[in-house]
């Protein structure tokens, strides 16, 4: 069951054997039936897609059942009750509220050198969003993944989602996407949707950027059509990171652990404190929680492979071991988290103080909760708006301009080697004068 480990010694290995838990000897394999998957179906189009689609999700659909029609997503509305409806709703708006902060703006400079530099924000064509499906359904990822897209301007977004019992989607899933904007929805999964939204299909249209989660075949997928096409990441099993200080109650601790174990078998739950009686209590209180568990068996194995309850001599040394982890969530329950902030480097999302769950995160408080896992906190960032936009820069020199830097360009040109680069400039001065 969880372990607690009190030896520093210990504490750096294990740290970093839970941080590699994907990296093993079996991703090799299923590389090489990702790239048959992509090559197949940027060959045959749909023809792939569904053969692939009933091949590997035992689910058989004709190429006009691959996309969701209007009165599904009608229909959707009367599966799905009130209360849920209003909670997708306010969700919306606070995401929505949040990713309206972070987009950035088009600006231009004119300099009193006759010079005009700027930078010019656009979004792309065509976004594509996966959204998993398997052991639950997302409402949630697909308001993470599409809100921000039609923030950023995105004109048209796909979403793609693997079919359930009956080729039918979650109705909860479907109400999502609407209230977010997308209304062009297509029942595949896996590599193979991966692949349709790089390439296009019959059906389904190649897009300029995918993201959203999904298990190792949708992750490689999208690792290999990088370049075809932008990613947000390569997301991994789902992490927490909870530092914890004296005054944290063991109970709320232990359920943090288990919201974050319940995700998957490989999913991350730790704990640091700085007092070895939380620790004890915070065990118990997992093991008291796990009794009866709707997701008992997939919880108890990610807590008894990638469960860790460490002891540190201060909070600092917690700060410190967390930097190094560079965990998806963390979640600060210490007295002053606002000072121990200071500390802290790499985190896909921060949790301030004993009443901020990382399940608020996952839900309604408005940042994104698609983040880095793996420890890719150390130089990537949660998904957003940017992650939809591109930039180009603008520049303009007047005749003035030109002729003031000409002989540094000639210089940097002549010394690469490039004299059509110097000429460019050369007889654009020397025709002035």
């Amino acid at each position: 069951m969880l372990r607690i480990i009190t030896q520093q010694a210990e504490v750096r290995a294990e740290l970093q054997r839970i941080c590699d838990r994907t990296q093993n000897e079996q991703v090799v394999h299923k590389e090489a039936t990702v790239r048959e998957v992509l090559q197949a179906v940027k060959r045959q189009g749909d023809k792939a897609v569904l053969h692939y689609t009933a091949e590997f999700d035992q689910r058989s659909l004709k190429p006009e059942e691959l996309r969701v029609t209007g009165s599904e997503l009608d229909a959707a509305y009367q599966q799905v009750s009130k209360d849920l409806l209003v909670a997708i709703r306010l969700a919306c708006r606070n995401i929505e509220a949040f990713h309206r902060q972070r987009v950035p703006k088009s600006w231009v400079q004119f300099g009193d050198d006759e010079v005009v530099l700027g930078k010019r924000y656009t979004p792309v064509d065509r976004a594509g969003l996966y959204v998993p499906g398997g052991r639950a359904c997302y409402p949630s990822t697909v308001l993470m993944n599409a809100i921000p897209a039609k923030v950023a301007g995105v004109p048209r977004v796909v979403m793609v989602t693997p079919p359930g019992a009956g080729k039918t989607i979650n109705p909860a899933v479907l109400v999502a996407a609407q209230e977010a904007g997308v209304q062009e929805i297509y029942r595949v999964g896996g590599a193979q949707a991966i692949a349709a939204l790089a390439y296009g299909t019959e059906t389904i249209p190649k897009v300029n950027v995918i993201t959203g989660p999904g298990n190792i075949y949708v992750t490689l997928a999208k690792k290999l059509v990088y370049g075809t096409v932008g990613i947000d990441s390569l997301a991994g099993p789902s992490e927490v990171l909870i530092i914890a200080d004296e005054a944290a109650n063991p109970v709320h601790v232990a359920a943090d652990l288990l919201a974050q174990a319940e995700h998957d078998p490989m999913a991350a739950a730790i704990l640091l404190t700085t007092d070895a009686g939380l620790a004890k209590n915070v065990k118990l209180a997992v093991e008291r929680q796990l009794v009866n568990h709707p997701r008992r068996i997939d919880t108890e194995k990610a807590i008894a492979h990638y469960g860790l309850i460490v002891v540190v001599e201060s909070l600092e040394a917690a700060a410190e071991l967390s930097n190094e982890f560079a965990p998806e969530h963390l979640e600060l329950e210490v007295k002053d988290p606002w000072a121990l902030i200071t500390q802290i480097r790499h985190a896909g999302a921060i949790f301030l103080g004993y009443s901020t769950p990382e399940a608020v995160g996952d839900y309604l408080a408005g940042p994104n909760h698609t983040l880095p896992t793996s420890g890719a906190a150390r130089y990537a960032s949660a998904l957003g708006v940017e992650t939809f936009l591109k930039h180009s820069s603008i520049i303009q020199y007047t005749q003035t301009a030109l002729k003031n830097v000409a002989s540094a360009i000639d210089v940097l040109a002549t010394a690469e080697g490039l004299p059509s680069h110097a000429d460019s400039v050369r007889r654009r001065v020397e025709e002035e004068e």
